[in-house]
Protein backbone atom coordinates (compact mmCIF):
# COMPACT_ATOMS: atom_id res chain seq x y z
CA UNK A 1 0.00 0.00 0.00
CA UNK A 2 1.18 3.17 -1.30
CA UNK A 3 1.10 6.51 2.01
CA UNK A 4 -0.24 9.52 0.84
CA UNK A 5 1.82 12.26 1.69
CA UNK A 6 1.45 16.07 1.76
CA UNK A 7 2.44 19.17 3.60
CA UNK A 8 0.21 22.44 3.63
CA UNK A 9 1.94 25.49 3.44
CA UNK A 10 0.31 29.35 3.89
CA UNK A 11 1.18 31.77 1.12
CA UNK A 12 4.76 32.58 0.86
CA UNK A 13 6.13 29.77 2.90
CA UNK A 14 6.72 27.40 0.43
CA UNK A 15 10.23 27.65 -1.47
CA UNK A 16 10.37 25.10 -4.45
CA UNK A 17 13.87 26.08 -5.46
CA UNK A 18 15.03 25.52 -1.87
CA UNK A 19 13.32 21.99 -1.46
CA UNK A 20 14.97 21.13 -4.89
CA UNK A 21 18.45 21.86 -3.88
CA UNK A 22 18.41 20.13 -0.74
CA UNK A 23 16.93 16.94 -2.61
CA UNK A 24 19.14 17.11 -5.02
CA UNK A 25 21.74 16.92 -2.39
CA UNK A 26 20.93 14.56 -0.90
CA UNK A 27 21.34 11.87 -3.30
CA UNK A 28 24.06 10.00 -4.06
CA UNK A 29 26.46 11.33 -7.03
CA UNK A 30 25.65 8.34 -9.33
CA UNK A 31 22.00 9.42 -8.94
CA UNK A 32 22.62 12.63 -9.73
CA UNK A 33 24.48 12.12 -12.71
CA UNK A 34 22.09 9.57 -13.85
CA UNK A 35 19.38 12.24 -13.26
CA UNK A 36 21.08 14.88 -15.92
CA UNK A 37 21.66 11.97 -18.23
CA UNK A 38 18.02 11.11 -18.42
CA UNK A 39 17.49 15.11 -19.04
CA UNK A 40 20.39 15.35 -21.99
CA UNK A 41 18.72 12.22 -23.66
CA UNK A 42 15.18 14.22 -23.28
CA UNK A 43 16.87 17.19 -24.45
CA UNK A 44 18.57 15.82 -27.66
CA UNK A 45 17.74 12.58 -28.42
CA UNK A 46 19.55 9.02 -27.84
CA UNK A 47 23.29 9.83 -29.18
CA UNK A 48 26.22 9.49 -27.62
CA UNK A 49 27.73 12.78 -27.29
CA UNK A 50 26.61 16.16 -26.96
CA UNK A 51 26.70 18.07 -29.95
CA UNK A 52 29.55 20.21 -30.50
CA UNK A 53 29.19 23.95 -31.53
CA UNK A 54 31.38 26.37 -33.54
CA UNK A 55 30.98 29.70 -34.66
CA UNK A 56 33.68 31.79 -36.51
CA UNK A 57 33.71 35.23 -35.17
CA UNK A 58 35.51 37.72 -38.17
CA UNK A 59 37.24 40.64 -36.44
CA UNK A 60 37.87 43.67 -38.08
Amino acid sequence: MIAKVGRKFRRGEYNEQKDNLEYWLSRPPEERVEAVEILRRRMYGNTARLQRVGRIIKRS
